[in-house]
């Protein structure tokens, strides 16, 4: 596999060589991507609605009219739920829980499916460096011209320094993320991947199949050891 690779302000490219393990994994089926991606916005939804059941509602103490003789059907209070200003019934109260869990590896494996979808539609492009003049926003943008990032992009640094958000935060265009904190989300609704060398690497680590593995078997010696004392 192999992505842009730019000098930070410069036109010239060549081609930057990137792990297959993690860039080269297209997905046959787009059910974990899914997952991933329904899971980041649940994740980030709030319970902000919140209705009063009748015992909640003001008023409504005094019993309307009195139970015989009207030929009217009974109530015993005008907050009840099919009366105009009653309660509510089966509405939120403010504590639902939205959130979706998923695998540590599924998570890991749905990231390397998006980087590998990007990498196949040649969205990524790799920088030695994200620097700026004075870290300005004109400048910032015009170095994203150069490299050929377009609309919608997602600049992936290693460390998100008060510089590189000076530069990119008001063109509503760009989102900078640190590499640990990638997700679906962001990467398949990005026209454009700027990602800078250090950053690259902290990817490759962080999501490397083999790593995964050997941590497993590791947590698992540690949890028979741990037993067997």
């Amino acid at each position: 596999m192999t992505a842009t690779f730019t000098k930070t302000g410069t036109k010239a490219t060549t081609p930057a060589k990137l792990d297959k393990s993690i860039f080269g994994v297209l997905p046959t089926s787009h059910e974990l991507l899914k997952s991933a991606y329904v899971s980041y916005l649940a994740n980030g939804r709030t319970s902000a609605g919140n209705t009063k059941t009748r015992g909640l509602v003001r008023g409504g103490g005094k019993k309307p009219w009195k139970q015989k003789g009207t030929g009217r059907a009974r109530f015993g209070s005008s907050r009840n739920p099919i009366w105009r200003g009653g309660g509510i019934v089966f509405g939120p109260t403010g504590n639902e829980n939205y959130s979706h869990k998923m695998h540590t590896s599924a998570k890991r494996l749905a990231l390397r499916q998006a980087l590998s979808v990007a990498s196949d539609e040649s969205k990524i492009l790799i920088v030695e460096a994200f620097v700026t003049k004075e870290n300005k926003t004109s400048e910032a943008s015009k170095l994203f011209t150069k490299i050929g990032a377009t609309k919608n992009i997602l600049l992936v640094v290693a460390d998100k320094s008060a510089d590189v958000v000076r530069a990119t935060n008001n063109i509503a265009t760009v989102k900078v993320v640190q590499s640990r904190y990638l997700n679906v989300y962001d990467i398949m609704n990005s026209d454009s991947m700027v990602i800078t060398s250090e950053a690259l690497k902290v990817i490759n680590e962080w999501l490397a199949p083999s790593k995964q593995k050997v941590d497993t078997k590791q947590s698992a010696a540690d949890g028979k050891k741990a037993e067997l004392k």
